[in-house]
């Protein structure tokens, strides 16, 4: 004889909304308004995108300041596949783009065109979104500084 089995509806979720903190809300907030925020390091480096520790002593961070929206790729790889989600609907690279005023790179997604148009020491500049609301997705993508 089977036993009766106990049957329970039960949802799976996880319903806690992180919250940005001081570093990364004044990030997202610049985003929204169309400048680029970095934070300086101990050591003097500017950090982009800007964080909320310092990576090689530890030390909290708070010296936020803004850099340019243009930079220069400092290392790069072909999608040529762009999957759901991803920045583009095209073929595109993914970039370390090193924006004016930082010490870092930052990845990002760059509209080159075709592998032909991009290289290590291109200029690029930053292309927004028409709506921005604070978020990582109100940079679109970068461009060719010619093509900008």
């Amino acid at each position: 004889m089977i036993p009766d089995v106990l049957v329970a509806d039960h949802a799976i979720e996880y319903t806690y909304t992180r919250s940005t903190g001081p570093v990364i809300g004044a990030f997202l907030t610049g985003l929204r308004d169309k400048q680029i925020r970095g934070i300086r390091g101990v050591d003097g480096r500017v950090l982009v995108p800007p964080a909320e520790y310092d990576p090689v002593t530890s030390a909290d961070l708070t010296e936020l300041g803004d850099v340019a929206d243009v930079g220069v790729v400092k290392t790069w790889s072909w999608n040529e596949t762009p999957l759901a989600g991803q920045p583009l609907d095209r073929p595109f690279a993914w970039a370390l783009i090193q924006l004016d005023g930082a010490d870092t790179g930052m990845l990002a997604a760059v509209d080159a065109g075709s592998p032909a148009g991009m290289r290590t020491g291109l200029r690029v500049k930053a292309q927004w979104a028409d709506e921005r609301v604070g978020s990582i997705r109100d940079l679109v993508c970068f461009v060719p500084e010619g093509d900008a």
